[in-house]
């Protein structure tokens, strides 16, 4: 069994590929193909955190697989993530077991690659300024990947703490090449940015709709038991597409109280949500309909995601003779 760990893994994945091979996996969703169960959690309610298992079979990427990720909140501003996962690999001919491989770097970079596929498929192609709300990892991945897919010659970041979005403005500045600037609001963000990137662990909307440009596309990652990083307004106006609707749709530990909370308090309906990221790839759903609409990709993961980029970095793995190989009998 091939056994990956996250310097490794980093390594391997590249995010242009990893962008371009969740398309297909995407659209196995969306027409029934891929076989992915509720995911499940423990609950550490000490903690305000849980351990879940996100099992799935993606055909177009040959892989039967499980993700056990946790998602420890209070980690925020330690060395620790918030966010820490394991991917076991099996054969989908024997179910004999493949790989393992650290999947924290993995969930980082699919959850950012699936936003950038969302702003290919949605956002307007003349977007040049991306604000970026958070500080933590998923700011980072998601400010790499959107200057793959749009010409982002302005990125604007803010967050609670203003000494970290600071540091993150630093930082993406030297790694890209383009004027980043931190700012002390999410309203200062958000003024006259085409792309969004929401990754958050607000419990109060951080993306209202009195500050959001027409036109913008806005990506949502973050979650939080009791809160939302999306106000009513936005969602109500917003052209709104998922990964799946099951899931967006489901109880905790799947769904977004981004979609569940104003359902909930009938601002809309479930039929609000136009389409997954599969319908809008294989053009069964349209996607913006004029330059000035608002469009809303809001994201729960889905182990579709982990499947493709698992396969990802064990291709790669396997032609560049990477890992280590170990005897589980």
């Amino acid at each position: 069994m091939l056994v990956l760990g996250r310097t490794q893994v980093e390594a391997l994945l590249d995010m242009d590929s990893l962008i371009d091979c969740l398309a297909p996996a995407m659209v196995d969703l969306s027409e029934g193909r891929a076989s992915v169960p509720d995911r499940v959690a423990a609950v550490v309610p000490e903690q305000d955190a849980f351990l879940a298992a996100m099992p799935g079979f993606v055909p177009s990427a040959g892989v039967l697989m499980t993700k056990l990720v946790s998602l420890f909140p209070h980690n925020a501003g330690t060395p620790l993530p918030t966010h820490q996962a394991l991917i076991a690999v099996f054969d989908p001919e024997t179910g004999t077991p493949q790989a393992l491989l650290d999947g924290t770097a993995i969930t980082a970079a699919r959850t950012a690659a699936a936003s950038a596929l969302s702003a290919r498929l949605l956002a307007r192609d003349d977007a040049t300024v991306l604000a970026v709300l958070g500080t933590g990892v998923q700011a980072r991945t998601h400010a790499h990947a959107m200057c793959r897919v749009r010409p982002i010659r302005h990125i604007r970041v803010a967050g609670r703490d203003p000494v970290r979005a600071g540091v993150l403005a630093d930082e993406l500045q030297a790694a890209l090449n383009t004027d980043v600037d931190a700012v002390p609001t999410y309203a200062e963000a958000l003024d006259g940015a085409g792309i969004v990137a929401a990754a958050t662990h607000a419990v109060d909307p951080v993306v209202r709709r009195a500050w959001v440009t027409p036109g913008a596309h806005i990506t949502s990652v973050g979650f939080n038991r009791g809160g939302r990083e999306v106000d009513d307004a936005t969602v109500a106006d917003a052209l709104v597409c998922v990964e799946s609707r099951r899931a967006a749709l489901a109880p905790f530990p799947a769904g977004s109280n981004d979609l569940l909370f104003p359902i909930r308090d009938g601002v809309i309906t479930a039929d609000h949500i136009h389409a997954e990221l599969g319908e809008l790839i294989n053009g069964s759903k349209p996607g913006r309909r004029s330059p000035d609409q608002i469009t809303l990709y809001k994201s729960v993961g889905v182990a579709v995601q982990d499947a493709a980029a698992a396969a990802l970095v064990i291709n790669a793995a396997r032609e560049q003779s990477i890992g280590d190989e170990i005897r589980l009998d």
